[in-house]
């Protein structure tokens, strides 16, 4: 894909200013925090980069997000090609996924982006005005959900899917291709070679069509391919979507799922687990927090997500860790994971600790460990 236009630019000055925001935050929530017995790095607004950057064919990284908040961000290297999966959690976790992509995209373009649906935690990243991941980088094919319950903000007005509305017209103006979810089905764009032997397909499910009465089931599913791997992305796609995925798609069992909305009790449902029966599973969210509910066995990852999972697999990795809500500290559990492919086979590379999710002192003192990850 060649070079169609210049690559917009954010203003040396509010680059400037966002850096010094950044620092002046980082410095007065005491960011080197302490290290806790079990490997966790505590710390406040900031991130957790690898010291050194890994190599392979495929790369798929899921990212910590530099607060708090439960968010999905995946970015996947294909060889030489970018994709991007979501921004999340909030439109302040720019500048940490900038600061990690960097490291890997060095010619400034995302081949392929994909943004899942219109909730903050998945795409708050694109939709900063004059400021959002639409500015930094070049952009080549962009797929999104094709229904949302969000609403436009009143004239005069703003709100963050007007703001992703406007950000995503202007990449398109630039030169983008924009596909939404039901155009890649319906027109027969959902399956592209990413060169390498790896392929990215749509997969098809009922609500690209139809209305829901949650945003999560608007989720644009894609399974990755490269020799006999497979590997499975679903949003935060629930249940009732779950089924559709299972009818409308000859799913393989898959080497890597990313677990469903964050390890939510609504999806990693039994119907599609016993098809695709996961041999690894990255679960995003800042575990055991109360963001969402104050019920323990309800907070990402929950029990019910534990125990639909453990037959399968006890190979299971999350981001983060919630240390204390209010105060806006969080742990690293397994930080930015990375699952790579390459001639020696798949492995899985942490930035903080390799530590399964079942041997977490969170996980002891907080669930009950499934009879199948006791064996």
């Amino acid at each position: 894909m060649g070079k169609r236009r210049k690559k917009k630019k954010v203003s040396a000055a509010l680059i400037a200013v966002i850096a010094i925001l950044a620092l002046g935050i980082a410095c007065a929530a005491g960011f080197a925090g302490k290290k806790f017995a079990n490997g966790e790095q505590q710390h406040n607004e900031g991130n957790n980069t690898p010291a050194v950057v890994v190599e392979g064919a495929l790369q798929i990284h899921f990212l910590e997000l530099g607060n708090k908040y439960t968010g999905d961000c995946t970015y996947i290297k294909a060889g030489d090609t970018d994709i991007l999966i979501d921004a999340g959690s909030r439109t302040t976790s720019v500048s940490t996924i900038q600061s990690y992509i960097d490291r890997y995209v060095t010619d400034g373009k995302l081949e392929y982006v994909i943004v899942t649906h219109a909730h903050e935690d998945h795409y708050a990243g694109f939709s900063v005005k004059n400021g959002s991941l639409f500015d930094l980088y070049e952009c080549g094919v962009i797929i999104d959900f094709s229904e949302t319950n969000q609403s436009l903000p009143a004239e005069g007005k703003s709100n963050l899917y007007g703001n992703y509305l406007s950000e995503l017209a202007d990449e398109v103006a630039a030169g983008a291709t924009h596909y939404t979810a039901a155009e890649c089905i319906t027109g027969g764009h959902d399956l592209f070679d990413l060169g390498s032997g790896i392929t990215m397909k749509v997969l098809d499910q009922k609500y690209y069509y139809e209305k829901s009465s949650t945003e999560n089931n608007y989720s644009v599913c894609t399974l990755f391919s490269y020799g006999d791997y497979r590997y499975l992305f679903t949003g935060d796609l629930e249940k009732d979507g779950e089924k559709s995925l299972v009818e409308r798609n000859e799913l393989p069992k898959v080497d890597l799922y990313k677990g469903g909305h964050h390890g939510s009790k609504t999806s990693s449902s039994n119907e599609l687990l016993q098809v695709i029966q996961p041999k690894i599973v990255c679960v995003c969210c800042c575990c055991g927090s109360p963001e969402y509910t104050k019920t323990d066995a309800n907070q990402f990852p929950t029990q019910e997500f534990v125990d639909r999972v453990a037959p399968y697999t006890d190979r299971v990795y999350v981001t983060t860790m919630c240390v204390d809500y209010e105060a806006g500290t969080f742990a690293s559990m397994n930080g930015n994971i990375t699952v790579i492919t390459d001639s020696t086979g798949l492995r899985v590379v942490c930035s903080n600790a390799d530590t399964l999710l079942k041997e977490w002192d969170w996980f002891k003192q907080h669930r009950v460990c499934p009879a199948a990850w006791s064996q």
